[in-house]
């Protein structure tokens, strides 16, 4: 009982599922506009680790968006087959892995950074790599924007 209020252990486990699920689509964003923001050409080290921080964050965050949502529609949510069965799911999810292959770019960049910083070197950052991330981090963002507009199309059974 909390604060007068009684709930079962299932509710709460489904309750953090979901929070989780919600903090880490919002720390996704919030990585993905940090990143989006902080571009620019030859970054100096501070400028760079932060952006190697960020992108870690955004993956991390990714996989605990992933996870917790495929908690939630095994054992948490309407039940695997309401999803399953909405044409609008499929796309939310196709929408979710388009965003994440996206980010393999900028990631494997990011990663090869790592390499000029740990020897007190600054990576080579060009004007055309930061267009090319602006581009990649904009579309990244604006399915990002999307994906909620889907799950709540979704959860009111739009699509059945």
């Amino acid at each position: 009982m909390l604060l007068g209020i009684s709930f079962s252990s299932e509710m709460a486990t489904s309750a953090l599922v979901a929070y989780i699920h919600y903090l880490s689509f919002m720390l996704c964003f919030g990585a993905l506009t940090f990143e989006r923001i902080s571009l620019k050409v030859n970054p100096n080290r501070s400028e760079a680790i932060s952006m190697v921080i960020a992108d870690v964050i955004y993956g991390l965050a990714g996989i605990a968006l992933l996870a917790s949502g495929v908690l939630r529609v095994l054992y948490f949510g309407q039940g695997g087959g309401f999803y399953t069965s909405n044409p609008i799911f499929w796309i939310k999810i196709s929408l979710f892995i388009a965003v994440g292959l996206l980010s393999l770019y900028p990631t494997i960049t990011y990663v090869l950074w790592a390499i000029p910083l740990s020897k007190g070197e600054l990576p080579e950052v060009t004007e055309n790599l930061v267009r090319r991330f602006r581009l990649i981090i904009n579309i990244e963002l604006i399915g990002f924007a999307l994906i909620p507009l889907l799950a709540t199309l979704m959860s009111r059974g739009v699509g059945l």
